[in-house]
């Protein structure tokens, strides 16, 4: 495998070990690309109120420890679904579903072999 891939869920409670584990991961492969994919909180979505307290401590740490870091706008994914796909009530699995077609989009060219390959 070319890379590495981390799913991050932004601010809960284990914030603080995914950003250790990263920071880990970047010390014992450094050869490889790292990519961490970030939802950003939202209170359109979660009632967490340190939430954003915890993703803002720990995006720092994921800019440092990653080669490619992408924050995904969590009421922005939201929205996606209430007015474009026409949800009435997203459930976290509508989101997370969207959350995996970003991340299969831009990983493709460390996953498969053509020209746009990472290696």
């Amino acid at each position: 495998s070319s890379g590495i891939n981390a799913e991050y869920g932004g601010g809960g409670t284990g914030s603080g070990m995914g950003t250790l584990l990263l920071k880990r991961v970047r010390e014992e492969y450094p050869d490889r690309i790292v990519c961490s994919f970030s939802v950003a909180p939202s209170p359109k979505v979660s009632e967490t109120i340190v939430e954003p307290y915890n993703a803002a401590l720990s995006f720092h740490q994921l800019v440092e420890n990653t080669d490619e870091c992408y924050i995904i706008d969590n009421e922005a994914l939201y929205n996606i679904c209430h007015n474009t796909l026409k949800l009435k009530s997203p459930s976290y699995g509508d989101l997370n579903h969207l959350v995996s077609t970003i991340m299969s989009g831009i990983t493709t060219c460390l996953r498969f072999p053509g020209q746009l390959n990472a290696d």
